[in-house]
Order: C-alpha cells, then structure tokens, then sequence
C-alpha cells in the first residue's frame, strides 16, 4: 500500500511537518500497527543548526518520516509560513501521551536507551500511569559502540518483541543517528526522545512552563 507523506514546510532548507497534535499521533499509531520502520525526529533549533553544520545529519533529516516541531521558535516559523494553528508537537510531551494510547490501539511500546535506574523508575511509574500499557522491553544502552554481534541481538530482540513503537533515549544527535543506521532493520516506528526519559522517571526536572 502507497504511503503518503505528511505535509511539510521547509525551515532552514529542512522539512517540518506541518501537523496538528492529534494528526501526527494517529499517524504514528497507524505505522506501529502495521510494524512499518519509520524514524521520527522532535526538532528544535539545536537539532536543525546540527544539520545546518553537518551534511550527513541534514541527509537524515530531510529523509526523517516524521520531523515534529518540539521547539516553540519551529512552531512561530510553520505559523509565519501560513500553518496558522501549528501546534507544538513536544517529545517530554508524546512519551505519556503514546504510552496512555498504544492500549487501545493494541500497539507496545520498547524503551530502550538511558540507564537501568532511570529504567526502573520509569516501569514503575508507568505501572501506575498506564496499568494497560503492554510494555514490549526495556533496555539501557553502553556508552561505547556496540559490536556487529550485540547489535545483530539487539535488533532480534526488537523485532521479536513485537513492539510497534521504539522510543529511544541517546540524545541529539545520536539517537537520530542511531535510528537512521537502523531504519529498514526494525520493523517498528522509531522515536527520539532525548531527555525524555530521565523526565518521565523523575531523575531530571523539567523547564517551567513558561520558559519552555
């Protein structure tokens, strides 16, 4: 089946999807359920001056499935460029959002990155906050490379796991990378989500409101 690409607008020479909210994660939902490998970047003017500087990152940007605008100054831009209810589409954001959804779209979700305390913390609070979250696995990553062989496993247990959504804490721009290596070799949508996770498990604070 032909799958058509979401609508975009260009900031900085890099497409931005122009979306709602609610469009973006049905969307989202709707590539888990089929288990389609697709790599979604939550940009913000970091991530998009890092493919600005380096032409290998901006080639994973522009192919990216999805390039939500998490960073507010993305959101005035899409406004200004005529996408007048751009809302902002925000990782620390969609990590509770997906995880109190996937359910009722009989769709689970893999952690993997970060530590084992932070993912610890994290199972626990999900435990409470999603009781019928079908959590696929949990998996820290070293800080080093993987060897050809730890990586072969790590994509046969993704792929076994049965999980239709990968959400992967490495930080910008290594978990983009990451996902893009990877994109075509786990049959699930990839998400980075960067700080997400320490957020999530309580170890990091997150910005007050106004300041993000």
């Amino acid at each position: 089946m032909l799958q058509e690409s979401p609508p975009t607008c260009r900031v900085i020479g890099f497409p931005v999807t122009a979306l709602p909210v609610d469009a973006q994660t049905t969307l989202m939902f709707d590539w888990a359920k089929q288990r389609l490998s697709k790599l979604v970047c939550f940009a913000n003017v970091h991530m998009l001056v890092e493919g600005y500087r380096s032409s290998s990152f901006a080639n994973i940007l522009r192919t990216a499935d999805l390039v939500a605008p998490d960073g507010v100054p993305l959101v005035w831009m899409l406004r200004l460029l005529g996408v007048t209810h751009q809302e902002r589409v925000a990782g620390m954001d969609l990590l509770p959002a997906l995880c109190k959804l996937a359910p009722a779209h009989d769709v689970s979700i893999f952690f993997l990155g970060s530590d084992q305390k932070t993912l610890d913390l994290m199972r626990a609070r999900l435990d409470q906050d999603c009781p019928d979250l079908k959590i696929a696995g949990m998996e820290p990553l070293p800080f080093r490379p993987l060897t050809p062989a730890e990586d072969e496993a790590l994509i046969q247990k993704l792929n076994q796991s049965g999980a239709g959504i990968v959400m992967v804490s490495l930080g910008c721009p290594k978990q983009e990378i990451w996902i893009a290596q990877h994109k075509g070799r786990v049959h699930a949508v990839m998400l980075g989500l960067g700080a997400a996770f320490p957020v999530y498990a309580r170890t990091r604070t997150m910005a007050p409101q106004l300041i993000r």
